[in-house]
């Protein structure tokens, strides 16, 4: 087979590759995607006790093939809402962090991908947790940095919280790429 033909043939299986790839996600459209709660979290109205939980599910389009984005949800004993805890890159296309603490739904789907627990604590042990959490999150290093790949991304985020709160005893998973940057 002489060379230009072997060229053709490479760049037509790159090309096929790439439409078969950028076409795989969990919805058609990110914009419609689900981001209603997956019923994991318990009620926050209904639960007194401190909760903390740690989420993770498939990642956007292709990269859920292969990698999941990680978060962080805690509700302190009596309080009535969850604080989330993440790490979202395209924040700051908008000129935003990228870090984010507010307010919301805990285990709600990432963009159609349904949320899997990967670390729980409730009760009073769990409150003092979510304050070690949340000042190591205050602390975060690249609040306004984000790359898909070596990181620092969502799981360079909780893997971080995860070294600076070693009484969380967490282990992400393998395909929480990302969560072995440090700098």
């Amino acid at each position: 087979m002489n060379v230009p033909l072997k060229v053709l043939l490479a760049l037509s299986v790159l090309s096929c590759l790439f439409f078969i790839l950028a076409g795989c996600s969990s919805s058609n459209d990110w914009r419609t995607a689900s981001r209603e709660s997956a019923g994991v979290a318990p009620d926050p109205a209904e639960t007194r006790e401190a909760v903390l939980q740690v989420y993770g599910a498939r990642a956007w389009g292709w990269r859920g093939w292969f990698a999941i984005h990680t978060w962080i949800a805690a509700k302190p004993t009596g309080e009535s809402f969850y604080t989330v805890y993440d790490v979202v890159g395209w924040r700051a296309n908008r000129g935003q962090p990228v870090m984010r603490i507010s307010q919301d739904i805990p285990d709600r789907y990432w963009f159609g991908a349904e949320p899997r627990l990967l670390k729980e604590y409730r009760g009073p042990g769990a409150d003092r947790l979510i304050v070690a959490i949340d000042l190591a999150a205050q602390s975060y290093p690249w609040k306004t940095t984000y790359r898909v790949f070596p990181g620092p991304n969502s799981n360079t985020f909780t893997a971080w919280i995860a070294r600076q709160v070693p009484d969380l005893n967490l282990e992400l998973p393998f395909s929480a790429i990302g969560s072995g940057y440090v700098n």
